[in-house]
């Protein structure tokens, strides 16, 4: 069993940067791959960025790719989302979750899931 807790959203002008957290609970956080997803109101769940056990290896979104950075700390079991040069587009709950398959984008290949933390890009 891993809990995930996000925390760091918030409510920024576009241009601006945001870091977002998330932190686990448990002894196993450095066997799993770990990602990140948001959720728009009336659309659905899209895939962010994801991050390998060790952190060599990251994957993101091709509406991210260049702005946003996904790293982690396995020590602090705590994984982040530096996210830089914001569009109000960017607005929506983002979620971290884990997952055993780094290449995966799809929702349903990630297992555990935090309750979500809310950003918003003011235009």
């Amino acid at each position: 069993q891993v809990q995930l807790v996000e925390s760091g959203g918030g409510l920024v002008q576009a241009g601006g940067s945001l870091r977002l957290s998330c932190a686990a609970s448990g002894r196993t956080f450095s066997t799993y791959a770990m990602g990140w997803f948001r959720q728009a109101p009336g659309k659905e769940r899209e895939f962010v960025a994801s991050i390998y056990r060790s952190g060599g290896t990251t994957y993101y979104g091709d509406s991210v790719k260049g702005r946003f950075t996904i790293s982690r700390d396995n020590a602090k079991n705590t994984v982040y989302l530096q996210m830089n040069s914001l569009k109000p587009e960017d607005t929506a709950v983002y979620y971290c979750a884990t997952t055993s398959d780094i290449g995966s984008r799809s929702p349903s290949q990630y297992g555990y899931w935090g309750q979500g933390t809310q950003v918003t890009v003011s235009a």
